[in-house]
């Protein structure tokens, strides 16, 4: 069985302190900080610092931090596959995406799932592209919904291409009224979220040559219609960041098309995993039936 210690770690890299940890865990501080000690007494190293926020890892700590979590996850896929031996269809599955797609694509991906498989859990964490790739890679999340390219070494199905569109005030009209072109965008503001200012939107704003200097930046996609709708400049956003935000604006694509590709990425290991490949089947299936005709990938195991 998982040495308790193990378990204690994790939680606290999770929880960022010993009391939150032993809260989670429902244990004493005192005992979330024996089992602490004792390890780093078997490992020869502190794992943590204590800071005024909380703790945080030690060099050595972060060195270790993958191969404890590769253990945690195989003891629960020891757990899983014995539960599904006995028809349980049990245990659980850590899933991490970006703010769209935790809008659009989760509540009915797991509102089915959950009627499907009601004693497999599922816990969701929003994050953007590059945390939710390394998070996966180092076992922390199960699979992840990203955007190509992924820099790490994972399983990556693309999924879909979501086309990247311009959000303008309700009195602009291009001046071909259909496409938004260089000429259009001489002298205006964008707005974005920081983190979406790399790979696909990056090369769109690049393509039309908008200075960095010419760039604001809001929290969410919301707030990007919002200030665009006030007149404080143009916004960019993807198809699907569309879907479930409002605002008295237009919508015109660029007259060169440009897209992001959404995908799922999974460390090989957890994709063995029985609840994470049923979620896997899932998400593709629902990809499937939602966007007949833009899915890249067919659904795992057809």
């Amino acid at each position: 069985m998982l040495p308790f210690a193990y378990r204690v770690f994790q939680t606290i890299v999770q929880e960022h302190t010993f009391y939150r940890a032993a809260q989670t865990l429902n244990v004493t501080p005192s005992a979330i900080s024996h089992s602490v000690n004792q390890l780093e007494k078997e490992l020869g190293f502190p794992l943590f610092i204590r800071n005024r926020s909380g703790v945080e890892l030690t060099t050595d700590g972060q060195s270790v931090l993958p191969l404890i979590q590769a253990i945690i996850n195989a003891e629960d896929r020891l757990q899983q596959a014995a539960a599904n031996i006995h028809g349980l269809n049990a245990g659980s599955v850590r899933i991490g995406a970006f703010s769209s797609v935790c809008i659009n694509w989760l509540p009915p991906i797991i509102r089915q799932f959950r009627q499907d498989y009601p004693q497999i859990a599922i816990n969701v964490e929003q994050a953007g592209f590059g945390k939710i790739a390394a998070d996966v890679k180092t076992g922390r999340l199960d699979l992840g919904l990203s955007a190509l390219p992924v820099a790490e070494k994972l399983t990556v199905l693309p999924l879909v291409r979501d086309e990247i569109y311009c959000i303008t005030s309700s009195d602009f009209v291009p001046a071909n009224r259909t496409t938004v072109t260089a000429a259009d965008l001489v002298d205006q503001n964008f707005i974005l979220q920081r983190g979406d200012y790399d790979k696909d939107t990056k090369a769109a704003l690049d393509h039309y040559q908008i200075r960095p200097n010419a760039l604001r930046f809001s929290i969410d996609d919301q707030s990007i219609l919002a200030m665009v709708e006030a007149g404080m400049g143009m916004g960019i956003l993807p198809e699907l960041a569309l879907e479930r935000v409002t605002g008295n604006v237009n919508v015109y694509p660029f007259d060169k098309q440009f897209y992001r590709t959404i995908c799922l990425v999974v460390n090989a290991e957890q994709a063995k995993a029985p609840s994470t490949a049923k979620l896997l089947r899932a998400i593709t299936d629902y990809v499937e039936a939602t966007y007949p005709d833009k899915v890249l990938t067919h659904s795992a195991g057809k």
